[in-house]
């Protein structure tokens, strides 16, 4: 299928074929710098663009671009990404100390302060129907109460750790990656405990973006080793990528199954560049 990515600096959408290494730029609009990129239930590419303070939809066939604006009492947002919950709804955060909610049916949408003020990062949904977001410069992740909105904090147990960004696996841990620890944690929404592990490598490692895969094998980016690093919770196991580029600061990760393995795709900020890792 088709890889999205976000051009922040020209504010463009790309596309790429893997198959035949073709890609395609789709502009979005006088002021736009997107950040993040997800698929929807929909197929089509939905993005979160701090430049335009929007929600932006690209269709993944007619690539025809719709924009849903924030409110005006809801400026400068500083949008940062989005996931789709089991209803289908679309969740959101700004760093800028907000968290809302899109319906892509209606076009609805709603946004509430975030607990603690500024910081807002990744956000992911889980199995159960409930969504999760970190907050980087709140040092806390928070669950989040679909029918009310209500977000709850929930505090990691490494002070000041800088929660980035979160992933939730198939039973419902939240897996988060640490950017001033240099930590991939994890918390059981079960028994409410958590676990954490220093990244390896021989330099300090930076925690930035986490994805969890079909497996539940967890991938972390390093900034600080310039790696990619799976940890295997089953076998209890690390195992590192090292990035072809150097300085790669890959800043978002995603991935799927083919076949018997796992492809993660992951965007290369500091050198314009995708990378791909294919693991059993």
């Amino acid at each position: 299928g088709t890889v999205w990515w976000t051009a922040q600096s020209t504010g463009e959408l790309g596309l790429l074929d893997p198959r035949t290494g073709e890609s395609k730029l789709i502009p979005l609009g006088a002021g736009s710098r997107p950040h993040g990129v997800i698929v929807g239930p929909d197929g089509a590419a939905w993005i979160t663009d701090g430049g335009l303070n929007a929600i932006v939809r690209a269709d993944a066939k007619t690539h025809e671009v719709k924009v849903f604006p924030l409110l005006p009492d809801r400026a400068n947002a500083n949008l940062n990404t989005a996931a789709f919950d089991t209803s289908g709804v679309l969740w959101f955060t700004g760093q800028s100390g907000v968290y809302g909610k899109l319906d892509v049916t209606t076009g609805q949408m709603t946004v509430w302060d975030a607990p603690k003020g500024r910081g807002p990062y990744g956000i992911a949904a889980a199995p159960d129907g409930s969504v999760y977001f970190a907050s980087l410069a709140g040092s806390y992740i928070a669950r989040i109460d679909t029918t009310t909105g209500e977000a709850t904090v929930i505090q990691p147990p490494t002070p000041n750790q800088g929660a980035r960004r979160v992933w939730v696996d198939s039973k419902n841990k939240v897996w988060v990656s640490e950017w001033n620890s240099g930590q991939l944690s994890v918390y059981d929404s079960a028994t409410q405990q958590w676990q954490a592990w220093k990244l390896p490598g021989t330099k300090t490692p930076q925690a930035y973006a986490v994805y969890v895969d079909a497996k539940d094998g967890a991938w972390v980016t390093d900034f600080g080793n310039n790696t990619i690093v799976n940890y295997s919770p089953s076998r209890r196991e690390w195992k590192s990528y090292a990035l072809p580029s150097p300085n790669a600061n890959v800043r978002q990760l995603l991935g799927h199954k083919v076949e018997t393995w796992h492809e993660i795709w992951g965007a290369e900020s500091g050198a314009n560049k995708l990378v791909v890792i294919r693991a059993e």
